[in-house]
């Protein structure tokens, strides 16, 4: 019954949108039906063509294509562009790229032989979103380019501004953040400049999501903060409940840091709750279906981390509605025309029929009546036994599918704490043996000067360098088959070729300190001098690995071959991977190195070390 309410609460937002959509549709349909065949009918029809793009674009290209018709009965050139624009348009938003691609050209080939600047800085920008919607980044960017050139040239600000957003979304996508950032901030300069804003707030907002990627959550808070003022200040309400959105994601972004208290983690997902219902609120409003949809899909992993499994579930079951509804909302509103025609038609034929009845004799009709009665009633009944069986059935499907997922979740989060051999010989026998290992490659690796660098940080700026730091290790090192073992402070700590042993152990372990030195490298590049540079150190021998611990246990490893790789990464330099004898041995074969000589070592005295070349 709750979702039963749901939908007579929501179907009056749906209507009133629809039909909005229809009275503009409607209006210039009577234009169509009293235009001649001339260049007023052609602008109408591509006019109606992009009216379709949100709800119907099949009759979009209809349009589209009567208009081109015209267009080349006519001899326009200029209109001809258009209609192949607005073709364009729709088979872009059916996802056909290749035929939206063709159109888009076709449109440039015109507009470029006619001399049509503005018409060719448009066709540039969407040819370059098609390339986008492809993940063709290269492609994309060129066109972004060319197409903010031409901009530039009519001193067409908006259009410069359009498309310098483009390119900083798409740099964004690739996870470029400070380009993307360099390029949006660009965009809001000229936003500002021309006192736009609603635009100003669209790109404040993009930045707070740049900066939320990127995991900078100080950051993203603040712009977030300040696109949702000006919407505020402005009555945008889907502008308000998409910064709410934001910025409760960034909260709940926030709770995820493993640096963080117990209580510090609680008092982010409060305000991540918060920001987020007031988001729904909004977006209910509006009758924002995808928003409800991805805002409810936020709320049931906040209450979940929150352990709120009643909140969760309820949260769950609005998204899977929200999800739902997005996808069926045509469907619905069909079945709304047709049980509206059907009971106005059988209203109509009881009307007749009691009108023809009335002479017959009132006993007949009053038994006729009770025997109808009897019926509906015994179908009603059945109807609502059934609605209450098939009810019951389907909450009990997703409270199993909750359970199961919790059930995954749960083995998941062992398997982030202990290697899978590890993890299920605890769960059958509840103790977990040590063991000893033969041959493995220890990594250490510590970042230079880390506490001179910290100290030109705010904590949250240092903390959110070390998570975005040690989360690339941690792909990098699971790319090789490397287990992690722990962090402490600013340190972090590998082992390859264990609990599976493996020949390749020494190999694989230098090409992950490659990568990380690499990565290093590249995100100095690409945020400054802030950036940590990291010192690498590597040695091979036996460890012994176990659990330490009954309570938070912890999978640790001990031996010579551990305080060996210490002294390796103590010894190294920014940049560099320095490696034993041992490992030199190894992997002579596969690597370039360079022989430093020996070098006395804390508690080892002289020891053989390599640089490893990169």
């Amino acid at each position: 019954m709750k979702y039963f309410y749901t939908i007579l609460l929501f179907v009056p937002l749906l209507l009133f949108a629809q039909t909005k959509d229809e009275v503009y549709i409607d209006s210039l349909l009577k234009v169509i039906s009293v235009s001649k065949a001339d260049t007023v009918k052609v602008d109408v029809l591509c006019r109606l063509s992009f009216s379709y793009l949100s709800n119907d674009p099949a009759k979009g290209i209809k349009r589209g294509e009567e208009a081109l018709l015209l267009a080349e009965k006519l001899h326009w050139k200029k209109g001809m562009a258009t209609a192949y624009n607005s073709i364009g348009a729709n088979y872009r938003v059916k996802s056909d790229y290749p035929k939206a691609l063709e159109c888009f050209f076709k449109a440039l080939e015109i507009n470029e032989s006619i001399g049509n600047k503005q018409g060719v800085a448009n066709n540039l920008g969407n040819i370059g979103i098609v390339y986008k919607k492809q993940n063709d980044f290269k492609n994309a960017l060129t066109y972004y380019e060319k197409a903010y050139a031409m901009y530039e040239t009519l001193d067409d600000k908006r259009g410069m501004a359009t498309n310098l957003g483009n390119i900083g979304i798409l740099y964004n996508s690739q996870r470029k953040f400070s380009k993307a950032l360099e390029y949006e901030f660009k965009a809001l300069k000229i936003w500002d400049e021309l006192k736009h804003k609603k635009s100003c707030a669209i790109w404040l907002g993009n930045i707070s999501l740049v900066y939320g990627d990127s995991g900078v959550y100080s950051k993203a808070l603040e712009y977030g903060h300040r696109a949702l003022k000006i919407n505020d200040s402005l009555g945008i309400k889907k502008g308000i409940a998409e910064n709410y959105r934001s910025i409760g994601s960034f909260y709940f972004g926030i709770s995820d840091d493993s640096t963080l208290s117990n209580s510090e983690k609680v008092a982010a997902r409060k305000n991540a709750i918060e920001n987020l219902e007031k988001a729904k609120a909004f977006a209910y409003e509006l009758g924002d279906l995808v928003n409800l949809q991805e805002i409810n899909e936020l709320l049931y992993k906040v209450h979940n981390s929150n352990d709120n499994h009643k909140e969760a579930l309820n949260s769950f079951r609005q998204f899977i509605f929200y999800k739902d509804s997005v996808s069926s909302e045509r469907t619905k509103e069909k079945i709304t025309n047709l049980t509206t025609q059907r009971e106005l038609s059988i209203r109509d034929k009881e009307i007749q029929i009691g009108n023809q009845q009335i002479e017959i004799d009132r006993l007949a009709i009053e038994k006729k009546r009770n025997e109808r009665i009897f019926y509906i009633v015994g179908i009603i009944a059945l109807l609502i036994v059934i609605a209450i069986v098939y009810r019951n059935y389907k909450m009990q499907q997703k409270t199993n599918k909750l359970l199961a997922f919790e059930k995954e979740k749960s083995e998941n989060l062992l398997l982030n704490i202990l290697p899978a051999e590890v993890a299920e010989e605890l769960k059958e026998k509840g103790t977990a043996s040590a063991q000893h290992f033969d041959q493995v490659t220890v990594l250490f690796t510590d970042f230079v000067d880390f506490t001179k660098a910290a100290e030109k940080l705010s904590p949250q700026q240092l903390v959110d360098e070390l998570h975005a730091c040690f989360k690339e290790f941690d792909g990098i090192i699971s790319k090789y088959g490397i287990e992690k073992i722990k962090t402490v402070g600013d340190a972090y700590l590998a082992v390859s070729g264990l609990p599976i042993a493996t020949d390749l152990h020494a190999s694989n372990m230098l090409k992950a300190a490659r990568d990380i030195c690499a990565f290093m490298k590249q995100r100095k590049e690409e945020l400054g001098v802030d950036v940590f540079e990291v010192r690498i150190g590597i040695h091979s021998g036996s460890v012994v690995a176990g659990i330490v611990g009954v309570k938070k246990f912890a999978y640790d490893i001990w031996g010579d071959t551990v305080n060996t790789a210490a002294r390796m990464e103590q010894n190294s330099i920014a940049g560099k991977i320095n490696i034993s004898q041992t490992t030199y041995d190894l992997v002579k074969d596969d690597f370039e190195c360079v022989f430093r000589g020996e070098i006395d070592a804390k508690n080892k005295g002289k020891l053989a070390m390599y640089f490893v070349n990169q």
